[in-house]
């Protein structure tokens, strides 16, 4: 089974480079994060063309959105985190699919809105945690994959890229994503690429080519799916295509 996560930062501006990576990698699910659209404005047309269903959640006013690609069926469980009402932000959904509950997020950034922007950010997490821990308990398999805007520890983003008081990395940041992985969730990026310099975002300019980048982009596994883990790949073709995202996707391939 092939799992991948892609922020695709405009959905519509971005349809040749999704349907290079579904023809190439060939995922049965893909998540996609910072869609920049409405959900009726998603489109599903051209990647049901190479045999792709989809399901977008969207968000009035061109901002954030997730959305799921899968050519084996699934069922949408959830279209947004839990624990905060008021929070209608698109960065959330959920599927059930191969006997499996798979998780696709957007998680703020955190650097805008000043402190209340950032306090955000680590409920989010928190948030996130506390349904992570309740599949856990439940021995569902289960995974979480998408744009964490978290770079776990120095080794995941160029030396000088940006200063220790960005949200990215601040330490009570670092701590919320030890917190799920410590539930007992594996990075699985870093299972099998231990002490590699590897990143899967670049600010647009000379960033890509001289690789000051950030690995921000995640998949976490649950035990039952960790054990069937076999690759981890970060696609840097994806990344040098003319007028890409600044991210590029992350496939994890699982043994059946």
């Amino acid at each position: 089974m092939r799992l991948a996560t892609l922020n695709v930062n405009s959905v519509r501006k971005r349809v040749p480079h999704v349907c290079r990576f579904l023809q190439s990698a060939q995922p049965d699910l893909l998540f996609l994060q910072e869609l920049k659209c409405k959900t009726e404005e998603f489109p599903a047309k051209e990647f049901a063309a190479l045999g792709y269903q989809s399901h977008a959640v969207g968000q009035h006013g061109g901002r954030n959105g997730v959305a799921v690609l899968a050519r084996i069926p699934f069922k949408v469980v959830a279209e947004g985190l839990p624990g905060e009402e008021e929070d209608t932000h698109a960065r959330y959904i959920e599927v059930e699919a191969a006997d499996a509950r798979f998780a696709g997020i957007y998680l703020p950034n955190g650097n805008s809105g000043g402190a209340e922007g950032y306090a955000y950010k680590l409920r989010w997490m928190e948030r996130l945690r506390t349904i992570a821990a309740e599949r856990l308990d439940s021995f569902q398999p289960f995974a979480i994959l998408g744009d964490f805007n978290v770079c776990p520890t120095a080794l995941d983003l160029a030396p000088g890229s940006m200063p220790p008081t960005d949200a990215l990395v601040r330490p009570e940041t670092r701590a919320a994503f030890r917190a799920l992985t410590h539930l007992g969730l594996t990075d699985a990026v870093r299972a099998l690429h231990p002490g590699e310099r590897l990143y899967t975002y670049w600010d647009y300019g000379p960033a890509f080519d001289t690789n000051r980048g950030l690995r921000i982009d995640h998949a976490l596994l649950s035990p039952e799916l960790a054990e069937r883990l076999e690759t981890a790949d970060i696609d840097l073709g994806l990344r040098a295509m003319e007028q890409p995202s600044d991210h590029t996707a992350v496939t994890i391939t699982l043994r059946q």
